[in-house]
């Protein structure tokens, strides 16, 4: 193996460590809640909104971070975005009370909008196309989707042993390492040319996403306020407004032509849903695993980790049969089969067991997210231009925390509802249907999936591939021609007027 090969492999363990860590955060906290809520006299809703405010600064800043990356430098963009997360996890692991875990929580998200959109670009143009790049999109999509359940586990691993605190003060040492290694083996990229920051697309998209996720929140309470809908028709009308602000625009936050491929448009959509799984669902199994099983923080990390372990052990066979069957069979196939899994888990009762009722259904889960997230990333990115390679990768990664954000509110409003409807209000039955509510919802949306998949993913079998080095069609700010350039260093993309 040449000392470039080689190179760039380390390249890949660095940014799958940050994909990690990335991905991680908005989990490990699950199973320190309990105490975390006891220790700093959090309210529900506060309890709620220390995943939420993560997931929603993320999601909402994703696409300024993008173009920030594509602008500014990726490496550079990378690096910042490692200290400030850093900073952020040492606050939140001082915290003294809800507000201050909150804005903590939200200020990791805001840096992990720089850090995660700068990782996917440079791991994008080290691996511009062939098998190298199938199995390091295979290495990164594992990482995604065991990341969640890494962190469930590491969560309660860490409040047990330690205090909840280390669930944030964790990432410090992880910080430290990626930060060293993506210094010294990450090559600078950047879009070229004159680029400006698109301020009416940030300013409308933030603020509508934001408005979209709270409303939904809300929805908790009832779905009639006039918070609720007013909240929700705001945002709505914002995100109106940005699409019509990006198609006027001459170099906007998010060129319509990223999302608009309709194969690409539906593994965004799919993004969003498993989102909502990963993040939102995944609550209320903690929840359930440590107050109605009965199980420490500890033992029902370990309660989790089926899930990552299933993920990782599926991921290379999925891999394998990806070039041979295509991305649409393994899409369909893994919604499917996390469907069931989730339905499965609704079943729970109050004096079940985690081997007959919770196992079975995180094996099925953890083999239909396999499935799924694989295809999923690789298509996400597919056939994008070097100069949309940080507004399509922070697209992916939005859609995902957005997703996660809206879904840990609409399961949350599931859970209140058959809450509310239990013959026995606030006993340990209520709980119960409260979490199938949750599960069932859960299992609804990766049916959508489903449709989603069959309707939208429909590119040839080969063409996953090939697609990676085509640049995509009428790339604005960069010739249709261009490409990625064969003599510049590796991860460095030059954008020209042809060739």
């Amino acid at each position: 193996m040449s000392s470039s090969t080689s190179r760039r492999w380390w390249v890949l363990v660095t940014l799958a460590l940050t994909q990690l860590i990335v991905v991680l955060d908005g989990t490990i906290v699950n199973m320190a809640l309990p105490q975390a809520q006891q220790e700093l006299g959090l309210t529900d809703s506060e309890r709620q909104w220390v995943v939420t405010g993560y997931a929603l600064a993320f999601g909402a800043l994703l696409l300024l971070g993008g173009r920030i990356a594509d602008y500014w430098g990726r490496k550079r963009t990378y690096l910042v975005g490692m200290v400030g997360f850093g900073i952020a996890s040492v606050i939140g692991g001082i915290a003294q009370n809800g507000t201050e875990l909150i804005l903590a929580r939200g200020l990791q998200g805001v840096f992990a909008a720089l850090m995660a959109p700068a990782a996917l670009a440079l791991l994008t143009v080290t691996f511009p196309s062939g098998r190298d790049r199938n199995k390091a999109f295979a290495v990164f999509g594992a990482v995604a989707g065991a990341g969640a359940g890494v962190g469930m586990l590491l969560g309660g691993l860490l409040t047990e042993a330690a205090d909840w605190r280390w669930c944030l003060l964790v990432n410090v040492p992880v910080v430290i390492i990626a930060f060293i290694a993506g210094a010294i083996l990450v090559t600078e990229s950047r879009a070229e040319g004159e680029n400006r920051y698109d301020i009416p697309g940030v300013v409308t998209v933030t603020l509508g996403l934001g408005s979209l996720v709270y409303g939904f929140t809300l929805a908790e309470e009832s779905w009639t306020s006039v918070g609720t809908i007013g909240f929700i028709a705001a945002g709505v009308v914002l995100l109106v407004a940005f699409v019509w602000i990006e198609s006027r625009v001459g170099q906007p936050l998010l060129p319509l032509r990223i999302v608009l491929d309709k194969v690409r448009g539906g593994a965004f959509l799919l993004q969003a849903i498993a989102g909502s799984v990963m993040i939102g669902a995944m609550v209320f199994l903690t929840f359930h695993l440590q107050i109605v099983l009965g199980l420490s923080p500890l033992v029902a990390g370990f309660a989790t980790l089926p899930l990552p372990a299933v993920i990782s052990l599926c991921a290379p066979l999925a891999t394998k049969v990806l070039s041979t069957w295509g991305p649409r069979p393994l899409m369909i196939g893994g919604t499917l089969i996390a469907a069931a899994g989730l339905g499965y888990l609704s079943l729970i009762t109050v004096d079940g067991s985690y081997v007959v009722q919770v196992l079975p259904a995180l094996v099925l889960l953890g083999i239909g997210m396999a499935m799924l997230f694989i295809p999923m990333q690789n298509l996400a990115l597919a056939g994008v231009a070097p100069h949309d390679a940080g507004a399509a990768s922070a697209t992916a990664n939005a859609a995902m925390q957005i997703g996660g954000s809206i879904g840990l509110s609409i399961f949350a409003t599931a859970y209140a509802s058959a809450m509310r409807d239990a013959s026995v209000p606030d006993s340990m039955g209520a709980l119960v249907d409260g979490y199938s509510a949750a599960f069932l919802s859960s299992a609804i949306a990766m049916l959508v999936g489903t449709v989603i998949a069959i309707a939208f993913i429909r590119r040839p079998k080969g063409q996953v591939e090939t697609d990676a080095v085509e640049p995509a069609a009428g790339a604005a700010g960069a010739s249709a021609a261009s490409p990625v350039d064969d003599e510049a260093p590796t991860g460095s993309v030059s954008v020209t007027s042809g060739r």
